[in-house]
């Protein structure tokens, strides 16, 4: 039977409301997939109650927003997909990038004041109250400070903590509950993906680490054309509140503004994809909120206009193994090798090793070879992932949640694609750089640039060879040493054991005859006539034999 916490199950009730207020279950009915039942939308009670002054996309965005950070998030990843929504909630919910709800700027003042422990007027010659944007985590003010340099003011929500660890634990329970009440809940291993995302949203709770994050990126696109970081204002930065450059640019999904200044959109699109791969295997580490209310761009030149970044607060890292793998999947699929794809998921453990390369392959083609030669708007993402989805369970293939977010990453980064230049073709644009990659991770390129990368540390290290080569022969001489006394001793343990054991033996026969001398002393109606010198003989000789070991031992 489950039993649930009280605070779990008020939430439930509290996410049925919210549900039910904004006619969010008349709507589940209505979708295709229920229509055998939409007859029954008319007796729910969302159908009776929901505004009727607001659109689906309106109630279902505002429904995200009271129901809290992790909904938001979710509706921010589905606004960067058009492809997969109708057009009108598709509208809506793209206001949740940077148009969520904001709180007032007296809470803000009253947080900040807190934070710095001073008025506000002594940490800014300027602060507006009123705020730029407003996301589920945080809200952004503008400011200059006292040296006349133009911030922005990031603060986080009040209460944002207590509120998304609330629904983390939610997540775990639902993430629990699918492990136990379906079969598929091992290999999607849900409760590994809730942790990772709680991670991630811990790291966006940490302001500190967001500016730290932001300094990384800056530092990596530090000489480039294509990426700008804004510079964190360290003095002004806590756990809490974090001062940033102020930047201006052109949002990303602001098309007509781009199209009216005449910005070179396949530019555009095809820089976007070699910054994520920049960020994903030069660098491994990517920005993994790339949704377009982060995203802005420079019109300084619109033939070569370059991006700006903001929010760092989520940031994805890979292990070497995983970069490499993803490399090679990559540059297969490119490729169209799906034998090498197949081979790859067996030996990076993604499936299981006894899995047929074959059978795998065949099904990856038919997932796969239908996409290629085509620009991106006539690819549905959406439909390539769910088909993939279906051959992953039908080889048991397990989620493999440090992808989750690079995952995340690639549909906001195609949505962006489909945005800007839908007749991008994604494969010409990536598999250059992919083996160019290669080549530096390893090829020939690999060997020398490890030689040079390792010169500077053997060019250091070379004038103690000497001491470490003397230093090496003093150990292996001790080692000898030690090694000879270990074998000596090792040597008279067994000799030891083997005078034991000997010892031993005699000890048991002589106790033997003595109880055998002790049988024929006690016979008294025994045929021979000399059964008692039998058992004195027998006993002198098992007591002699007892004192030969017990003078053995003491000696």
């Amino acid at each position: 039977m489950l039993h649930l916490p009280v605070r779990q199950v008020i939430r439930l009730f509290s996410i049925y409301r919210i549900v039910v207020r904004y006619g969010l279950d008349e709507l589940i009915l209505s979708t295709k997939i229920f229509r055998p039942l939409r007859l029954f939308a008319y007796l729910t009670p969302g159908y009776w109650l929901r505004p009727k002054h607001l659109t689906r996309g309106g109630r279902i965005r505002l429904a995200l927003e009271e129901l809290g950070p992790i909904f938001v998030k979710f509706g921010q990843i589905l606004s960067t997909r058009r492809d997969l929504l109708p057009d009108d909630v598709a509208i809506e919910l793209a206001k949740l990038q940077d148009n969520v709800s904001p709180f007032s700027g007296e809470i803000a003042r009253h947080i900040l004041e807190h934070a710095y422990g001073r008025p506000l007027s002594e940490v800014f010659a300027e602060f507006n109250y009123t705020p730029l944007a407003a996301a589920s985590i945080a809200q952004v003010h503008a400011a200059r400070l006292h040296n006349g340099r133009k911030v922005v003011v990031k603060v986080l929500r009040p209460g944002i903590k207590n509120m998304i660890h609330r629904d983390i634990e939610l997540l775990y329970l639902i993430a629990d509950l699918t492990n136990r009440y379906w079969t598929e809940g091992r290999r999607l291993r849900p409760r590994e993906v809730v942790s990772e995302f709680e991670k991630n949203l811990d790291n966006e709770l940490d302001l500190l680490q967001e500016a730290a994050s932001a300094t990384q990126l800056r530092r990596n696109f530090q000489n480039s054309d294509l990426l700008y970081i804004p510079e964190v204002e360290w003095d002004y930065t806590q756990s809490n509140v974090m001062v940033l450059e102020r930047i201006s640019g052109v949002p990303i999904s602001d098309i007509a503004t781009l199209k009216r200044l005449r910005i070179n959109f396949q530019y555009l699109a095809e820089v976007g994809v070699e910054i994520f791969f920049t960020q994903v295997f030069r660098d491994n580490f990517f920005h993994a909120d790339m949704h377009p209310g982060n995203i802005f761009v420079d019109t300084s030149d619109p033939f070569h206009p370059h991006y700006i970044a903001v929010d760092f607060g989520i940031m994805g890292t890979l292990s070497q193994d995983d970069q490499h793998y993803l490399a090679a999947n990559f540059l297969a699929f490119f490729r169209r090798d799906y034998h090498r794809v197949a081979e790859l998921h067996v030996h990076s453990g993604w499936i299981p090793a006894n899995t047929r390369i074959e059978e795998f392959e065949g099904a990856i083609r038919s997932v796969c070879e239908p996409i290629f030669d085509k620009p991106l708007k006539e690819i549905s993402f959406g439909l390539v992932l769910l088909r993939l989805f279906q051959t992953a369970r039908r080889f048991n293939m397990e989620v493999q949640p440090q992808l989750v977010l690079l995952q995340k990453t690639l549909l906001n980064i195609e949505g962006l694609g489909r945005q800007l230049y839908p007749e991008l073709d994604l494969w010409k644009t990536a598999k250059p750089y992919l083996e160019r990659w290669m080549d530096e991770r390893v090829g020939v390129r690999a060997f020398f640039k490890g030689i040079r990368t390792n010169l500077p540390l053997w060019a250091e290290k070379l004038p103690e060879l000497p001491m470490l080569f003397y230093e090496a022969l003093q150990q292996h001489h001790i080692q000898s040493v030690q090694l000879k006394r270990l074998n000596h001793e090792v040597g008279e343990l067994r000799q030891e054991i083997k005078r034991h054991h000997s010892r031993l033996s005699v000890v048991l026969t002589g106790l033997a005859l003595i109880f055998t001398a002790s049988f024929f002393l006690s016979i008294q109606s025994w045929s021979l006539a000399n059964s008692p010198m039998v058992g004195l003989t027998l006993g002198i000789i098992g007591s002699l034999m007892l004192l030969s070991a017990l003078l053995k031992t003491k000696s």
